[in-house]
């Protein structure tokens, strides 16, 4: 450690408290021999430099009125005192037991100094209650004295006992009373205090229960979709398998590719045969032209997802026309949806475009309160994450199915009053232009 000092000439401020100042003295004597050997150093290699005539000899500068004078020794040179080792100069141990020697002297007088003030304020405290005392000794019997009897005086000595006592009393009763009321005061505030730390607690760990309950759910809901999906496709297998046999299907595909019917046509044709349960309703595919991230990280990237495969797909607009549904909003956040559905009654909803997955939130008034249900529109269908199974081909259909069937059995949500616009432009604006 050392020697990286000395390398550096440098120690850290934090390190050089923690010495000592006798290691503090014996750093500093280092350093200087270290400066003084560099500076030899030095001075030797020019010396040979320019003997060897490495580097030129140094010009003197012109005269200006700025000039340094060095002192000159007895040999002609410039004239260099290292402590410790001129004429006269003490050694360095020397030095540092004076210096020891003079910090005990001064830390005993600074002891000796606070104990005589000590002491000089005991002898006056002592002598200022004796006299007190003698004084008061004085007063007593000249009151004896001036006193017809002793009886007198008793009786007066009771009486001003008394009444110090009484005194003393309501003194006591006061203070007690005044503390009192801080305690109460305190505990009032101390009580508001935690009880708002809990209920922010309550309030989150409860909002973390329910997002942790609808994502157990959406994986409980999805596990359950593909195996519905598993046994659909192996019934159409079958099924397809059958027809072909039979020659029906492939008929009708041969006469729909000459009338020019699309996949979707043939697919309504499809329903028309029987199977062992229902199918899930087809929706239309979109060809993405461009690659979708995991999830949404900018709202520039929602806004494009939105244009990209949401719009095709009608999301947003009353069923079969052009105008935007009076339900639904852009991009907004938690509290801007709380704040519109706050003076409406309960049923009303609004269906706001999500921030965390790619889809939507729809956000529902209770009679006292909130609900906010995630909606998945990352595939080819909609449907609630973690609350309902069911998946609709578009955006209304989910939201027109709800008017008529409660979102959870629990809470009994029914889709009554759509919460409109507030401002202009509206909220969703960016997803239209």
């Amino acid at each position: 450690m050392l020697q990286q000092i000395l390398h550096d000439m440098y120690i850290d401020p934090e390190l050089l408290a923690e010495l000592s100042d006798v290691q503090k003295h014996i750093l500093f004597y280092k350093m200087r021999e270290e400066q003084l050997r560099r500076w030899r150093e030095r001075e030797a290699w020019e010396a040979l430099a320019q003997a060897e005539g490495l580097r030129p000899p140094k010009v003197k500068r012109a005269a200006s009125d700025k000039h340094i004078q060095w002192l000159l020794g007895e040999d002609g040179e410039v004239w260099v005192w290292i402590m410790g080792e001129g004429p006269g100069d003490k050694p360095y141990e020397e030095i540092s037991e004076e210096l020891i020697a003079e910090k005990a002297r001064l830390q005993a007088q600074r002891e000796a100094e606070e104990l005589w003030r000590q002491k000089e304020a005991e002898i006056t405290k002592k002598f200022r209650d004796a006299l007190a005392n003698e004084k008061a000794r004085i007063m007593a019997e000249k009151w004896k004295v001036e006193m017809e009897d002793r009886k007198a005086a008793k009786v007066l000595e009771e009486r001003i006992h008394e009444e110090f006592k009484r005194k003393e009393e309501e003194e006591r009763k006061r203070g007690e009373e005044q503390i009192r009321r801080q305690e109460e005061q305190r505990a009032r505030e101390l009580y508001w205090t935690l009880k708002q730390a809990q209920l922010q607690s309550q309030a989150s760990e409860k909002e973390e229960r329910e997002w942790e309950e609808q994502l157990r759910r959406s994986k409980a809901a999805d596990e359950e979709r593909r195996r519905r999906a598993q046994r659909a496709r192996d019934e159409y297998r079958r099924l397809s398998l059958r027809a072909i046999q039979k020659g029906t299907v492939a008929g009708l595909s041969f006469m729909l590719q000459e009338l020019g019917q699309t996949h979707e046509q043939e697919a309504r044709l499809y329903h028309h045969f029987p199977g062992p349960g229902p199918l899930l309703p087809l929706a239309v595919p979109v060809s993405r032209t461009w690659e979708r991230p995991l999830r949404p990280v900018s709202r520039e990237i929602i806004v494009r997802w939105f244009k990209e495969e949401q719009l095709p797909r009608q999301a947003g607009f009353e069923r079969n026309t052009k105008a935007i549904a009076p339900w639904f909003h852009g991009i907004i956040s938690r509290e801007d949806a709380e704040d519109l559905l706050e003076n409406m009654t309960e049923g009303a909803f609004l269906v706001r475009v999500s921030e965390k997955i790619w889809g939507y939130t729809l956000s529902y008034r209770l009679q006292k309160g909130f609900k906010h249900f995630l909606v998945d529109a990352s595939g080819d269908f909609y449907s609630f994450l973690g609350v309902d199974p069911s998946r609709h081909a578009t955006l209304t259909d989910l939201i027109d199915f709800h008017k008529e069937e409660i979102i959870t059995v629990s809470g009994g949500e029914l889709l009554q009053e759509p919460c409109g616009q507030r401002d202009s432009p509206p909220d969703y604006h960016l997803l239209f232009e």
